[in-house]
């Protein structure tokens, strides 16, 4: 009688938590299922940027303009891809434009550039060339025809400075220059070419060879 009761107590409290232990082993199961199964295409919350443009352009013309209305800068390309990742506008044959406080133009064309988000650095690969027009200075003088010309180029537009880490060539007037790296300020007039650097400078009155 007594083993009899014991059962049915038993049986009563097993009873009893059995919703319970049913819980635990459901709740067990869901989280091995989520834990071993394929993730599913959208599944992730936060992916890495791919580097891969979110719209293009053909026969294109950009222009950006300063608070009075004046033209600072523009780019016209064949084609052109911007990258959301890297805000960045990549152009196929480039031509471009731009103007410093003083209204002096200088020209940048390439087989290739890189530009970042506002335009203000731009990278020129292939056949860089960037030109200055000769201007005409505060006292008088006339400030020659300034040229760059090599494979690489950086054009820092707002801080008016070429650089490169690869082989250039410097012309100024009759002048002419090369070397391994450039770093130029416009501001100062001051360039910086180290490596094998060499260069040629007409002396005033000599004609040309």
């Amino acid at each position: 009688m007594k083993a009899a009761q014991l059962w049915s107590q038993g049986r009563d409290h097993f009873v009893a938590w059995l919703p319970v232990l049913l819980m635990a082993l459901f709740a067990l199961g869901t989280w091995w299922l989520v834990r071993n199964a394929p993730n599913m295409p959208g599944s992730d919350v936060a992916r890495p940027p791919r580097h891969e443009p979110d719209y293009f352009m053909r026969d294109f013309s950009v222009r950006s303009f300063d608070s009075t209305g004046q033209l600072q800068s523009e780019i016209i390309g064949a084609e052109g891809h911007h990258f959301p990742d890297t805000d960045t506008l990549e152009v196929e044959a480039p031509r471009m434009r731009s103007f410093d406080e003083k209204g002096r133009l200088t020209v940048a064309t390439a087989q290739r550039a890189i530009s970042n988000g506002d335009g203000s650095e731009v990278e020129l690969f292939g056949d860089a060339h960037v030109v200055r027009e000769a201007v005409r200075a505060a006292r008088g003088e006339t400030l020659p025809k300034l040229e760059f010309r090599g494979e690489y180029l950086l054009a820092l537009i707002e801080k008016d400075r070429v650089s490169s880490d690869k082989p250039v060539e410097l012309v100024r007037g009759a002048d002419r220059f090369t070397g391994d790296t450039l770093d130029y300020d416009n501001s100062s007039g001051v360039a910086k070419l180290t490596g094998r650097v060499r260069g040629v400078i007409q002396m005033k009155g000599s004609s040309r060879p």
